[in-house]
């Protein structure tokens, strides 16, 4: 188990590498039907499930894709996501994130943005990389939660989303970045409210 000294040590300049799903594995063909459907510009086709696929399997893929997106996204305004612009995680004066993961931070704690988000997308890149969560083999079986840690993982993931456009928009627009971000946050919020009506019981988000 890291150290929270070591938890989310990733320089404030940086931001993490991309996850990348395995060529050649079935979550690979549907991460290339996913682009695919998605560059015919329709983002409400984009995220239905396959006829045929797993739930399992295509929230898998798609929140791999989610938690690339954000993590490039971010990385485009880190520069002006500082200790001191951004002291406390948030997204307005109503919504203020304290870290916790349960098990390394288990009593919430009050951080900077930058912090908050390094703890963030370092533990959510450490499950993905888990196999016993994230399995990329075949017949390997999803773990009977995977939708309730999927519902966890995206609730705080559009907490990024959150905060970049709460404190960060008027530096993603002179980046010209505007479109990138509205697209990509609406094809998240599409894909969480699909994955609902297709999960039921258990709710992504």
């Amino acid at each position: 188990m890291r150290s929270l000294s070591n938890y989310g040590s990733r320089s404030s300049k940086t931001f993490k590498p991309k996850k990348n799903i395995p060529e050649g594995t079935h979550q690979y063909d549907l991460m290339k039907h996913a682009a695919a459907t998605l560059g015919s510009g329709n983002l409400r086709l984009a995220v239905m499930l396959p006829e045929g696929e797993d739930l399992n399997e295509w929230v898998a893929v798609n929140t791999v894709d989610f938690f690339n997106q954000i993590n490039m996204l971010y990385g485009t305004i880190t520069e002006f996501c500082t200790e001191e612009s951004c002291s406390i995680m948030s997204a307005g004066p109503k919504y203020e994130y304290h870290w916790a993961d349960g098990h390394t931070v288990k009593k919430p704690i009050k951080c900077s943005a930058p912090k908050y988000i390094d703890y963030l997308m370092t533990w959510v890149q450490d499950q993905l990389d888990d196999e016993t969560l994230f399995p990329s083999k075949i017949g390997v079986p999803f773990p009977k939660n995977f939708l309730s840690i999927a519902k966890t993982i995206l609730k705080r993931l559009f907490r990024v989303y959150a905060h970049i456009y709460h404190q960060h928009f008027s530096e993603v627009v002179q980046l010209g970045e505007e479109a990138h971000l509205n697209t990509s946050f609406k094809h998240f919020i599409f894909f969480v409210q699909v994955s609902k009506h297709f999960a039921k019981k258990h709710l992504i988000l």
